[in-house]
């Protein structure tokens, strides 16, 4: 099996698309866009390899990741 077949996916295209929007949302909010990025990268890579949960599955990860993220920033806020 060849093990670069993830890179030839359209999921590769999707995580690249979904850390790029983290990296500039987390500038927006000036946060630190690597961490941000890398931790969007992770959920994907959890979704996608670990659960095989497919594109609908990562999107869905996507938007739990972004969730959390703003529950946090919410309550550090406080």
């Amino acid at each position: 099996m060849n093990p670069f077949r993830y890179f030839y996916s359209f999921q590769f295209v999707m995580l690249l698309a979904c850390a790029g929007f983290y990296y500039k949302a987390a500038e927006v909010e000036g946060s630190s866009g690597f961490l941000w990025a890398a931790l969007s990268a992770g959920v994907f890579v959890l979704t996608w390899i670990i659960l095989s949960w497919g594109w609908l599955g990562c999107l869905l990860g996507q938007v739990g990741l972004f969730a959390g993220i703003t529950v946090f920033r919410v309550l550090r806020r406080q």
